[in-house]
């Protein structure tokens, strides 16, 4: 006999209009507005690097935690990439909830704090409209990220031209969104259909493996992503190197550049961490900056905000290419 499961049509789900939000869209800036940035060799050196990738046609990926879009940093991703600097952005689904809400109201981020206590946290009829979104892109074919972008444009949105997954649509730039079943308040809601998530998620995994693929010579760029960014990344790599090798070849020269809150030594990540360190279990540090560039490629930890590491990268390049012109 099965278990017995969560009735969720007993749920009582409110209107996002109901909702107080802890961040507006004006925190959104412009990539011409004076920011705080921050002066690091490692990202003069990432820079160049993009540059020289565009210049090969490899890869460049940014995989992003949902902190990333939170913090304003939406319109820099944007033309990053409008420029072909960035070739691949990579989510999870809590990142692609933010951009979807910014897009439709120009708010996002409910106080956990508070509605938890409520029983409230998540149920707001209009988030659970992304799985109506995913479900019906699904049927078309499509990967959550680009079943995202889809709606938000051709429904032209409020708010569009500030979401990453809707110029990624509009642009024709993969924006893939790597869900967790249980991870994401929609999940939450009675209309959310596992099978279509799965499915959803999974072909957004094969987008993302296909342009690792064209990772030789490249650049991947993690954004605050403790677990999803370097788990795929990882998963996705090895898939890469598996079909490479069959054909004689080889993905190793490529740089990755981790940048996140954490502050680690700079001359200690080269190695990993003992695993009686606690280092040691945050993973893009084994994984992204030694495990996988271990036969031939470069990393780099930049620690800060990303509200300053990610517009200082997106400047430095944007100078560069400039000078190139």
């Amino acid at each position: 006999m099965p278990f017995k499961k969560f009735d969720r049509s007993k749920l009582n789900i409110k209107s996002i209009s109901e909702r107080i939000h802890d961040v507006n869209i004006s925190v959104i800036k412009d990539i011409n507005d004076p920011i705080l940035l921050i002066d690091n060799p490692n990202i003069d050196i990432i820079a160049r690097d993009i540059i020289k990738a565009k210049e090969k046609k490899a890869t460049v990926l940014m995989m992003y935690g949902a902190h990333v879009i939170r913090t304003g940093c939406g319109l820099f991703m944007i033309e990053l990439m409008k420029r072909g600097l960035i070739n691949h952005f990579a989510t999870n689904g809590a990142g692609a909830i933010h951009d979807y809400e910014f897009s439709l109201i120009g708010n996002t981020c409910e106080s956990v704090a508070k509605y938890i206590s409520e029983g409230q946290f998540g149920l707001w009829k209009e988030d659970g409209i992304l799985n109506d979104i995913i479900e019906t892109g699904v049927t078309d074919g499509l990967g959550a990220g680009e079943a995202i972008g889809r709606y938000i444009w051709e429904n032209n949105l409020p708010y569009r031209e500030k979401s990453v997954l809707a110029l990624g649509y509009k642009l024709h730039v993969p924006c893939t969104v790597h869900i967790g079943i249980g991870n994401d308040i929609v999940h939450e809601h009675p209309n959310s259909n596992g099978a279509s998530l799965g499915e959803a998620s999974m072909s957004d995994f094969l987008i993302y493996a296909n342009s690792i693929s064209n990772l030789e010579n490249g650049v991947f760029l993690n954004f605050g992503s403790a677990v999803t960014g370097p788990e795929v990344y990882l998963k996705a790599l090895s898939m890469a190197r598996n079909v490479a090798h069959q054909n004689n070849e080889k993905i190793c020269h490529f740089t990755t550049a981790v940048f996140d809150l954490i502050p680690i030594e700079e001359t200690d990540y080269s190695k990993t961490p003992l695993k009686t360190d606690p280092h040691y279990y945050f993973r893009p540090w084994k994984t992204i900056l030694v495990r996988t560039v271990s036969d031939g490629g470069k990393s780099f930890y930049v620690t800060g905000d990303h509200a300053s590491t990610l517009p200082s990268l997106a400047r430095r390049v944007f100078s560069l290419e400039n000078n190139r012109r």
